[in-house]
């Protein structure tokens, strides 16, 4: 695929309510054209289960083909970009929240709500050193939340056989170990009552990893290197999730060192994909131009990816985190 810049990169944004619960999506349109992204992934977007808004002041032909694909106009009053900590008092009028302000420290986890997130650090230890099962059960064990979601994962994918999975060993044959992983990765990051931030960052670390999974197809990686861009898109933001150094957190984990370069220093191909993302993130348009044109990939077949990342992240928040992936 050669890569071109003819078509304009799209720029998506989650927004968070009042409460900073992810519930909405902006597009980032000022230099869209009618046909930069097919009208059928915009309509799968908007038919998502979040909000899909625009900023408004485009040009009509922008306006008309957004309000066809069932997307709104989000004026400009409506939504308020913070990059630190959410207020106890927002302005009123206003109905959505965008910017960084989830990627500030975290509060000092308490009581069950550090245990909980310890223990689930543990689990991801246990299954990327490929423990034995029963290690990973009696860890499972401990913990009644993760179990109850683990149990409810594997029952609500069906897997095809035909009955109710009621123990742990069952449910991790079943899964798999690779997607086992995926799950307890996103786990980490999933709602805490104590921790406002984690909500967000579930939605920010979803879209990065699968963005970078997909990413690594185009570039015409093989599965294993596929599965590797997911895992490093998934650690990368755990440093923020903990409140601690990555490289700290990072140490007591059993990934490759390709992994650990491109989470430590963005070096090497999986370092170049991560670079690409966070481009995205920051609607750098010079820099993510730059990592497309050194994985080959065009503007357009990005636009495609950061709609499928999108659409996948909304059915990790609907609960199927653990759903076949390509």
């Amino acid at each position: 695929m050669t890569a071109t810049t003819a078509m304009p990169p799209v720029f998506l944004h989650p927004l968070a309510d009042r409460n900073g619960v992810p519930s909405a999506l902006l597009l980032d349109a000022s230099a869209l054209q009618v046909d930069t992204m097919p009208a059928g992934v915009l309509q799968e977007l908007a038919a998502g289960s979040m909000n899909c808004y625009y900023r408004v002041g485009q040009a009509e032909a922008v306006h008309q083909m957004l309000d066809e694909a069932g997307w709104k106009a989000l004026p400009g009053d409506k939504v308020l970009r913070s990059d630190s900590p959410l207020a106890a008092e927002l302005p009123i009028g206003v109905a959505w929240i965008e910017g960084d302000w989830f990627l500030a420290p975290p509060p000092k986890p308490v009581g069950n709500q550090a245990a909980s997130r310890a223990l689930a650090l543990k689990l991801v230890q246990l299954v990327s050193a490929d423990a034995d099962t029963h290690e990973i059960e009696a860890l499972l064990r401990q913990d009644p939340t993760l179990s109850y979601h683990l149990l409810r994962l594997v029952n609500s994918l069906g897997m095809g056989t035909g009955r109710r999975v009621t123990s742990f060993s069952q449910a991790i044959l079943i899964l798999g170990r690779s997607q086992l992983r995926r799950w307890l990765n996103l786990m980490l990051f999933s709602s805490r009552e104590a921790d406002q931030r984690s909500a967000m960052l579930l939605v920010r670390v979803s879209v990065r990893a699968r963005a970078m999974e997909l990413l690594a197809k185009a570039a015409g990686h093989d599965k294993p290197h596929q599965e590797q861009a997911f895992m490093a898109g998934m650690f990368s933001l755990l440093g923020v999730l903990f409140g601690m150094p990555l490289a700290e957190v990072l140490k007591p984990l059993t990934i490759s060192e390709a992994v650990q370069l491109a989470l430590l220093a963005r070096e090497g191909e999986l370092g170049q994909l991560l670079s690409v993302v966070e481009a995205a993130e920051h609607d750098d348009v010079a820099a993510l131009t730059q990592g497309l044109q050194a994985l080959q990939i065009d503007n357009t077949a990005f636009n495609q990816i950061l709609a499928d990342a999108y659409l996948w992240m909304q059915g990790v928040a609907a609960g199927k985190a653990g759903a076949p992936h390509a």
